[in-house]
Parts: C-alpha cells; structure tokens; sequence
C-alpha cells in the first residue's frame, strides 16, 4: 500500500534559532508517509535550533531561499521559535516564498512564532488561526481572526500554538496534505486533458460521438 505522501515533496523553512521539536515532529511525521523533504534557509551549510533557551542540535541545509520557488513543492511547513520566525521576517525572499505558496493555494502548516511569517506577508487577512498566544495582537491589527485552538484549518492554512500541540499539529498536516495535494493533482490533470476551450465532454458531445462512430463503415 503506498504511503499518503509518496512522491511529494514539502519544503520546510527556518533558520538559526528554530524550535527543535517544531522543526523535527513535523519532519518525521511526514517522512514516515513518504514525503520528500527540503529544509532551506536564508544562507547554506547548518542551522542552530533550539531547546526552548537552550542550544539544541544543528542541521543542514538542503537549499537556499534564493535557489526555490513554491513551483518547486507540493506543500509548505513553518516550524517556530522565537528566533527563526523574526529572522525570516525580515527576510524578503522568505516572505515572497511563504506569499507565494498561498497565492498558488498550496497547503501550507504554520506553528508557534512562525505566524508573523504569515502576517509579514498579509496572508492573514481574513481568515481565521492561531499560534503563540503573544502574536494574537499581531495576528488582529493584520486582519485576521486568533482562536485559542490546538489546531485551526482555515481552507489550505493550518495552525497551531505551541510545541504541546505537536501530536494534533502533525496528524493533521499528513492528512491534511495529502488531501488537498491529491485534489491538486486531479485538477491539475484534467485541466491537461481538457483545456478550457474544450470542456469534458457531456451527454450530447459523447452522444454525438458515438454517432458518427456507428455511422462510419
């Protein structure tokens, strides 16, 4: 039986200071389904995560932000922290990719801290989420609406506040994914074999098709 996420590819984006358990859930749980992962951040070689205030393990970077584009994944995690969030912020490429992602209506998974992300970006606007209680503030002044929640699904956006709801966070994005990934590649597919000047045929064209068949010699 082929794993939920077999063939798809999910990028995850952090950078020094990420939360380690928010970086490592995640990744594990969609490595088991059969994702194929990318790790990527502003600058090559490793990432320091952390352990709440303690340093924890280092690890490496797959690719830049400057090498990718959303054209390039199926889906898109933000693991938080403190740090890693606020550093990419500031990133204008980090930004553009997260806002890019969303523009596409790709899914995209966002804990903790990694909600300014998604505020930098006014992809809140509207919709509904959450994340660590102290982004509330933020969250309301971009336009969007904070629910205190263990996960919130607002269409293809998915949140969450804290390293506690990791367990609810990570089964939600595996299924989450593949879902909204399967629909993708069903629209994609159709949209090849039926191009919008030429609609899937209904009864009266199939009708009509097979009329002329039968009339043929």
């Amino acid at each position: 039986m082929a794993s939920k996420l077999e063939k798809r590819s999910v990028l995850f984006i952090a950078t020094d200071g990420v939360e380690q358990v928010e970086l490592t859930e995640p990744w594990a749980a969609l490595e088991r389904e059969g994702a194929t992962l990318t790790l990527a951040a502003p600058e090559p070689g490793k990432i320091q995560a952390m352990n709440h205030f303690e340093k924890g393990d280092t690890f490496s970077v797959n690719r830049t932000l400057s090498d990718i584009s959303a054209a390039d994944f199926d889906a898109l995690v933000l693991p938080g922290g403190v740090a890693s969030p606020d550093r990419l912020r500031m990133d204008k490429r980090a930004v553009a990719l997260v806002r890019e992602f969303l523009e596409a209506d790709k899914p995209v998974a966002a804990i903790c801290h990694a909600a300014w992300l998604l505020v930098e970006a006014d992809a809140v606007r509207g919709r509904t989420l959450t994340s660590w209680p102290s982004l509330q503030t933020d969250i309301r002044n971009a336009g969007g609406t904070w629910v205190d929640k263990q996960v919130q699904v607002d269409q293809k956006l998915i949140t969450s506040r804290k390293p506690e709801d990791l367990p609810a966070f990570c089964g939600r994005i595996v299924v989450d994914f593949a879902e909204s990934i399967r629909e993708d590649k069903i629209d994609t597919a159709l949209e090849q074999s039926f191009p919008a000047s030429d609609p899937p045929p209904g009864p009266i064209s199939l009708g009509r098709v097979r009329g002329d068949s039968e009339a043929r010699p």
